[in-house]
């Protein structure tokens, strides 16, 4: 079994600062799981550019809001409190977080990360075998 707590995790390698967010990656690859699960802060009046191309991404939003922009169409969704959005199309994407109150993320990523990746130029965490 596995029983973690978030504040343990805070100043370890388990968080992984990237400027616009902060991500606490409590499941990860090495716990066998075959998912990884995140708590996520985009940090308020940000905007980040996203493409998963080697992953699948559930989000739920715990607290913030911001809007999500699939660049493919140009849709635009609102994410509020107790909203989740699927990222099931490898979909690239750009979260805006909203001014005034950083926005908190609860994410599951499948094949799951293992703890220090970042987003590249392009938006893109390496695939899972590169990551490794």
């Amino acid at each position: 079994m596995i029983v973690r707590k978030l504040k343990d995790l805070l100043g370890t390698d388990h968080e992984v600062d990237d400027g616009n967010w902060v991500s606490r990656r409590l499941i990860l690859a090495d716990d066998g799981m075959g998912y990884s699960v995140h708590d996520t802060i985009i940090r308020a009046g940000t905007e980040t550019h996203i493409h998963y191309k080697h992953h699948l991404e559930s989000v739920y939003c715990i607290s913030g809001s911001g809007e999500v922009k699939t660049l493919a169409d140009d849709k635009v969704w609102r994410i509020e409190p107790d909203t989740i959005y699927a990222l099931n199309e490898h979909d690239e994407h750009l979260l805006r977080a909203d001014e005034g109150a950083d926005w908190r993320l609860f994410c599951v990523f499948r094949p799951a990360l293992t703890g220090q990746e970042v987003h590249d130029e392009s938006g893109v965490y390496p695939a899972p075998a590169e990551s490794a």
